[in-house]
């Protein structure tokens, strides 16, 4: 790698670890750095989904009480996770860069979508969450699957779409519905990463510069967090999807 390579990965990468732990979105920076350096698009999606890998324990680790006060719930979707994470990454080998790069323009327009409609996308939900309106499990359990097998095929806006799916899951509380989702996320994501690392589609340098940097990014986050209006990292990450978008569909 080039030295100028190098500092464009660890820029993206850092600024994913800021917003990662801030709104979401960090996808968005590490992607478009690892094409820019020449990438292929199947390869730059595989690598960057193990350079976040990190942060994915992190968020699951940090919720060591829910994961013991909700286990039994959680196991089933800690299940689907696992399933739909791997259906998702055996699609996205079975496509080919040839057959992945077509779809990216269209997957980043979708999670710059998402990311802008967060706030009342989560306002929408957040009786369900709060039980409310219980809802039908078995439509939790299909709605989430189907939310797996695109986190193993790509992952970005993943976790607005679960906390949709758990909208409709019967009475619970948000930090339950953030632990189940954090859980499927780890779960869809890790099963597809080891069939991408096994099908030698990570490139190993970039990924552990790029997770090297998102590390201490993430760090740095929890201070944004505090002093940075969440709605004011939201529109960063977006504008940024919202110009890639443009780029690759104009590639």
């Amino acid at each position: 790698m080039e030295f100028l390579h190098i500092l464009l990965l660890a820029v993206a990468g850092f600024a994913a670890g800021v917003v990662n732990a801030v709104a979401g979105g960090g996808t968005f920076f590490t992607f478009s750095a690892l094409v820019a350096g020449g990438m292929p698009t199947l390869d730059a999606n595989a690598t960057s989904a193990v350079a976040l890998t990190p942060a994915n324990i992190a968020s699951v680790a940090g919720y060591h009480r829910e994961l013991r006060l909700y286990w039994r719930e959680i196991v089933p979707f800690a299940a689907i996770g696992a399933v739909g994470g791997l259906g998702g990454g055996m699609l996205l080998i079975g496509l080919g860069d040839a057959g992945f790069r077509p779809l990216v323009p269209w997957l980043l327009l979708v999670a710059t979508i998402l990311f802008a409609l967060s706030g009342r996308i989560r306002a929408l939900i957040a009786p369900f969450i709060d039980g409310a309106h219980p809802g039908a499990r078995a439509s939790a359990y299909a709605l989430m699957a189907v939310v797996a097998v695109y986190g193993g095929f790509f992952g970005a806006g993943m976790g607005i779409m679960m906390l949709a799916a758990m909208a409709i899951i019967e009475a619970g509380n948000f930090h339950k519905a953030n632990t189940i989702k954090n859980v499927v996320s780890f779960f869809a994501q890790g099963l597809a990463i080891v069939l991408l690392i096994a099908s030698g589609l990570v490139h190993w340098p970039q990924a552990l510069v790029t997770m090297a940097s998102s590390i201490a990014g993430g760090y740095l986050g929890v201070m944004v967090a505090r002093r940075v209006p969440e709605q004011v990292v939201r529109a960063i990450v977006v504008t940024v999807g919202a110009a890639l978008t443009g780029v690759f569909f104009l590639r």
